[in-house]
């Protein structure tokens, strides 16, 4: 496909990497039969690395076709996490590299996943944007401190560490949003 036909969205190979088009920035010259640019902002499919690119109109980059699967999380294989589709049970097993820093986003008994999948080989994983996880490991309330509101670390059932409100104790679950890392509420 032709630079200037490309949208937001897309997923393209550049060089033989894949990448998803994140932003796009047309910049057309003042001067009378100038060429037309295109900026792009690309991020590597997997790992998510940022990729400036400019191309002129009629520069060609090729489109890949990019799947996203719901997927549901099955178990640990050794360190290798393996996904199955909610829709035809085919396994997905997704390597600790390509699932990166949302490995301690993934549980049992979640549901949004989805995995990524061109040519029927899984790219990528896309976690909710939201989860409910457990505290396993947090230190207990002082009482009369509520005056003021203040955080502590809490570990999750996943490995996770969050900063938590001082009245969340063991064994309660909290909402995490997955974009920031950050406490979201009690569940």
């Amino acid at each position: 496909m032709k630079a200037s036909d490309v949208k937001k969205g897309n997923v393209v190979e550049h060089d033989g990497t894949v990448y998803q088009v994140r932003d796009i920035e047309r910049s057309s010259p003042s001067a009378r039969g100038g060429n037309v640019t295109f900026r792009f902002t690309l991020y590597s499919i997997p790992g998510a690395r940022k990729f400036d690119l400019s191309l002129r109109a009629d520069d060609e980059l090729r489109e890949m076709d990019l799947v996203r699967r719901a997927a549901n999380f099955s178990y640990m294989d050794g360190d290798v996490f393996v996904f199955m589709d909610a829709e035809d049970y085919t396994q997905y097993l997704l390597s600790p590299e390509l699932v990166g820093d949302n490995a301690g986003y993934v549980a049992e008994g979640i549901e949004g996943y989805y995995v990524q999948v061109i040519d029927d080989a899984p790219v990528g994983l896309q976690v909710p944007t939201s989860i409910v996880l457990t505290v396993v490991d947090t230190a207990p309330e002082m009482k009369g401190s509520s005056a003021t509101k203040r955080n502590k670390p809490a570990k999750l059932n996943t490995g996770v560490e969050v900063q938590v409100p001082e009245y969340i104790s063991n064994d309660e679950k909290v909402w995490v949003n997955t974009l920031t890392g950050e406490f979201a509420g009690r569940a």
